[in-house]
């Protein structure tokens, strides 16, 4: 019996509800562990996740049984309640609506990684909006600014 065989990079990217910086460092990396072990358990193999105070990446290889929309709610829907559960925050989290997902050939993952990995440093110097935009524009997707994440001006520091 034939096996399927496939190489599907995706890097997924979501914000927080209207880009408020509640990713906050103290609790940053067990919140990434966790959205780790979702992915781990649905299968997917991740190769990097990082972000900053209001927005995530994380990039990993797909297995071509999954439905995109439906991991991406898992992830968004359970990181959630580990949050809010743990009470890392005064105030309830939640996630912006959408997200953003970009394939990637295998000769620029560790582009990708490395890419992922210096968020902190990445957004010293652009905004997390214009980071978004030029994914938009050098992947070639068409967009109508109505249906983009609620972008705010906040500062790079």
């Amino acid at each position: 019996m034939p096996n399927t065989f496939s190489q599907i990079d995706l890097h997924l990217v979501f914000a927080v509800k209207n880009r408020k910086a509640l990713i906050l460092t103290k609790f940053r990396e067990q919140l990434f562990k966790y959205i780790c072990g979702i992915i781990i358990n649905k299968q997917q193999k991740l190769f990097a996740i990082n972000g900053v105070s209001d927005h995530v990446h994380i990039f990993f290889g797909m297995d071509p049984v999954i439905h995109i929309p439906e991991f991406v709610k898992v992830i968004k829907a359970e990181s959630t309640n580990f949050i809010n559960e743990n009470k890392f925050l005064n105030t309830k989290f939640q996630w912006q609506k959408g997200y953003g997902i970009f394939s990637h050939s295998r000769s620029n993952r560790d582009r990708v990684i490395k890419y992922i990995l210096n968020q902190e440093s990445h957004h010293q110097k652009q905004s997390f909006k214009d980071e978004f935009l030029l994914f938009l524009k050098i992947t070639d997707i068409e967009f109508n600014e109505k249906y983009l994440f609620d972008f705010f001006e906040l500062s790079c520091k």
